[in-house]
């Protein structure tokens, strides 16, 4: 393996979070060998498991002086020029913003209003590396994630774990979420927040862009948002509306019943079925037919009087909310003759 005199990393891309030098296995590098470091990035050194030299910004000759910890672990002899392996990590120090998060999966939750529902959540989410060392320790050495695409991924898994917990924690229905994204968006990120510290860097923000449910939960919702924008109160009244709709669909696309006999068989049974979709409709438009109230007779004229009423409408006579019988006390219907009690004859 060529010895590696000159170690630098340039992202045009400006989108990696760290680089490994070497990408596979572990590099040979000499003393004297020189570093250079962009404004926007920390070099870490690693060996055996470990982040140990860190450099900052600016072109470095390495030596012992500079690479205490490593020396230290390879017993270099001072002002030696011999070889030694490890890995440098190049860490950026950017701010990465409009990272994406989401669920990979629809998370079931229970709800209000829908019994159980399935939801996905997407969003975006800013952070920094904080503390280099750190970074490389925890991410390379703990997680064993050498690449930006890995350290996303894992990232996006803390993100979701927090988010699926809150919302199994706060949810009542689905209706209420779209206006508690902020507040689900800030509990999150308080929660991740702290994850985001142990592994040495910063989360600056986090946001929540759309909680969903699955597209048939979404049609089946539209379809009740349709019932009550055309007035159609009870299932009863859905149901007959819903086979109008098929008998009118039916009623426009006959072609499908043939040729001949059997296209003329289609054609009648599409004006039919437009007939009956009329119908169907003007049923399921029309309003319900009142209950009518409840009524007693008049125990003076014995015509019908709304209950309730205290005198009839028809003859003027005072009608009694109870009346009782004068020997038993016993409750008497209104228009009895006699006592249900006693048979004492009930004066009119």
């Amino acid at each position: 393996m060529a010895i590696l005199d000159v170690i630098e990393f340039v992202d045009p891309s400006e989108e990696e979070i760290v680089h490994r030098i070497p990408e596979v296995g572990s590099g040979e590098f000499r003393l004297g060998s020189q570093l250079i470091v962009r404004e926007y990035q920390a070099a870490v050194f690693f060996r055996d498991g470990k982040a140990l030299d860190t450099f900052g910004p600016g072109r470095h000759t390495l030596s012992t002086n500079n690479l205490p910890l490593l020396t230290e672990l390879l017993a270099i002899p001072f002002g030696g020029r011999s070889p030694f392996r490890a890995e440098v990590y190049f860490v950026s120090l950017r701010e990465f913003i409009d990272l994406k998060w989401g669920t990979p999966e629809p998370v079931p939750y229970r709800d209000q209003e829908l019994g159980l529902v399935r939801l996905r959540a997407f969003g975006t989410y800013a952070l920094a590396v904080a503390n280099p060392s750190l970074f490389v320790t925890k991410i390379v050495g703990g997680q064993g994630i050498t690449t930006t695409a890995q350290v996303g991924t894992y990232l996006r898994s803390l993100i979701v774990s927090s988010l699926t917990d809150l919302l199994g924690e706060t949810m009542r229905s689905i209706f209420d979420l779209p206006g508690l994204y902020e507040e689900i968006a800030a509990g999150t990120r308080a929660r991740v927040q702290e994850q985001f510290a142990a592994l040495g860097l910063d989360l600056r923000a986090l946001t929540i862009q759309a909680i969903t449910p699955p597209e048939v939960v979404q049609q089946a919702i539209d379809q009740r948002a349709g019932m009550g924008a055309i007035g159609l109160q009870n299932m009863d009244a859905y149901l007959r509306y819903q086979a109008a709709q098929a008998m009118r669909e039916a009623a426009q696309n006959p072609g499908a019943a043939g040729s001949g006999a059997a296209e003329g068989l289609g054609v009648g049974a599409g004006l039919g079925m437009g007939a009956a979709m009329a119908g169907l409709v003007g049923q399921a438009l029309r309003p319900s037919e009142p209950v009518p109230a409840a009524t007693v007779a008049c125990p003076s004229c014995q015509a019908a009087v709304p209950a309730g009423a205290k005198f009839c409408p028809h003859c003027g006579a005072r009608l009694a909310s109870e009346q009782r019988c004068a020997q038993c006390q016993a409750v008497v219907p209104a228009g009895a003759k006699f006592c249900p009690q006693c048979g004492a004859r009930v004066p009119s």
